[in-house]
């Protein structure tokens, strides 16, 4: 489960990356707002993801 998290977290980070570079190179405008897309719909799963995980108790909610 922490490596889903983690790897979540990396291609979130990557997605910026991407729309960083097309907005500071000029690039598509679809294109950057595509990367912006994916990076707040995988914030939001994984974000509930972890909601879900903790009302379920797969870990606890402290921690």
């Amino acid at each position: 489960m922490k490596i889903l998290i983690i790897a979540s977290l990396l291609l979130i980070v990557l997605l910026m990356g991407q729309a960083l570079r097309g907005v500071s190179r000029g690039g598509s405008p679809r294109q950057v707002a595509r990367a912006l897309t994916l990076r707040v719909a995988l914030s939001l799963t994984l974000f509930l993801l972890l909601m879900l995980g903790a009302l379920c108790g797969w870990w606890p909610a402290g921690t």
